[in-house]
C-alpha cells in the first residue's frame, strides 16, 4: 500500500464527448479502476489538470490529443473503527478475501449498528494493508447478505478488484447458491403454484420465480413483489429434501440470477413457502406436529432466524482471470434443525 500520491496521464482519444467528466470516464485506462463517481470527486477536489491548469468544472471542453493529468491522493483513513472480531476466512490473496459470515453479523456499519460488523472486523484483519476503495482505506463490499443469513461473501481489497467483481455481479455472471428450509416443500406439480403469476418451470424440477422487487409501500423495511415495476429479480428453486410432505417442511437450493435485497425471502414467500424462522416474510403458520413429529415441529417453531445460508460462491478472479468457486457447509444451527426433521420421519 502506498501513502504517496499517484499521477495518471490520460490522452483524449478521437471524437471525445463534449464534457471533461464523460471524456475521462471513456478514456481513463482500465487499470486505473476509476469509476465515474470517483472521477467526479477528483475533478471537484482540484485533482485534475491540463497543462498545469486545474480543471474543476466537469463540463469543461476537451479536444483529441490533449493530455489530462489526474492526481490520486493517498487513500484516506475511515472513521469506522477496527475491531478484533474473529472471522472465518475461506480464501485471501492480494486482491480479495472470501469470508464465511456467521448469522447475527451485519455486513456494513449503519446508524443503528456502528460496530460489531463485518467491515469493523475486516479493518482489524487487514491492519491497514489496503490500497483503498474509492479513495478510502476500507474494504470493498461487493454484495451483502442479511444480518441473520449466514454464508459466503467476497470483499475487495483494491479499486481494481472492486470494479472487476462489481461488474460480474452487475452482469449476473457470478455464481450464488443458497440453501434454505421452508414451510412445506414447493412442488412443481402443485396446481396452485402452476397458476401463480411470476412462476414458471424448467427441466429437472426447477421452479423459476421472475418478478419485480421494490420497497413495500407502507413498510419501508420490507420488499414487495411487483409486476411491470421494480427491479428485475430471478430466483431458481430446487427441492433437495422433503419432511412431513405435504404440510411439513422442505430443504431447498436457491440459485440467484439477480441479487436484490431480500430476494430469496420475498420470492419464496410469494410462492407460499416462506423461510422457517423469518419474522418478516415467513408468516405465522404453525409447524404441523402431526406431519413432522412433536420434536421436529418444536425445533421448527423455535428456530431463531431465517433458515438461509449462502452455501456456494463462484466468480472470475478480477486480476488473474481464474474461475474460483467456494463452498461453506451449513452452520451448526441449520444442521441441528435438519437432524431434528430427519429424526421425525
Amino acid at each position: 500500500m502506498s501513502d504517496t500520491s499517484r499521477l495518471i496521464q490520460v490522452e483524449i482519444a478521437a471524437d471525445p464527448p463534449s464534457r471533461l467528466d464523460k471524456a475521462l470516464a471513456r478514456d481513463v485506462p482500465e487499470s486505473a479502476a476509476l469509476s465515474r463517481s470517483r472521477l467526479a470527486r477528483l475533478i471537484a477536489e482540484g485533482q485534475v489538470a491540463r497543462g498545469g491548469e486545474v480543471l474543476s468544472d466537469p463540463r469543461a471542453r476537451v479536444a483529441e490529443g490533449e493530455v489530462i493529468a489526474i492526481t490520486l491522493p493517498p487513500a484516506a483513513e475511515v472513521e469506522t473503527r477496527a475491531e478484533a472480531i474473529a472471522l472465518d476466512i475461506v480464501h485471501e490473496d492480494d486482491a480479495l478475501v472470501v469470508v464465511n459470515k456467521p448469522a447475527g453479523m451485519v455486513t456494513h456499519p449503519a446508524p443503528g449498528t456502528p460496530s460489531g460488523t463485518l467491515v469493523n472486523a475486516l479493518l482489524h484483519h487487514f491492519d491497514g494493508n489496503l490500497s483503498g476503495i474509492g479513495g478510502e482505506k476500507r474494504p470493498g463490499i461487493v454484495h451483502r447478505i442479511d444480518k441473520d443469513t449466514s454464508g459466503l461473501l467476497v470483499v475487495a481489497k483494491s479499486d481494481a478488484a472492486h470494479h472487476g467483481l462489481a461488474a460480474q455481479f452487475e452482469k449476473h455472471s457470478a455464481e450464488r447458491l443458497y440453501r434454505a428450509v421452508t414451510h412445506r416443500a414447493p412442488d412443481p406439480a402443485d396446481p396452485r403454484l402452476r397458476g401463480l403469476r411470476g412462476v414458471s418451470f424448467e427441466p429437472g424440477g426447477i421452479i423459476k420465480i421472475t418478478t419485480g422487487l421494490a420497497r413495500h409501500r407502507t413498510d419501508r423495511q420490507k420488499q414487495a413483489v411487483l409486476f411491470n415495476a421494480g427491479r428485475h429479480a430471478v430466483t431458481r428453486v430446487t427441492v433437495v429434501e422433503r419432511f412431513g410432505d405435504p404440510v411439513g417442511a422442505g430443504l431447498v437450493e436457491c440459485r440467484l440470477e439477480t441479487g436484490r435485497t431480500h430476494q430469496i425471502r420475498v420470492h419464496l414467500a410469494h410462492c407460499g413457502h416462506g423461510l422457517i424462522g423469518d419474522p418478516t416474510y415467513g408468516g405465522q403458520r404453525k409447524p404441523s406436529a402431526k406431519a413432522l413429529g412433536e420434536a421436529a415441529a418444536a425445533a421448527l417453531a423455535a428456530f431463531p432466524r431465517q433458515a438461509l445460508h449462502a452455501a456456494t460462491l463462484g466468480f472470475e478472479h478480477p486480476v488473474s482471470g481464474e474461475w474460483m468457486r467456494f463452498e461453506a457447509p451449513l452452520p451448526q444451527d441449520m444442521q441441528d434443525l435438519l437432524t431434528a426433521l430427519r429424526a421425525g420421519q
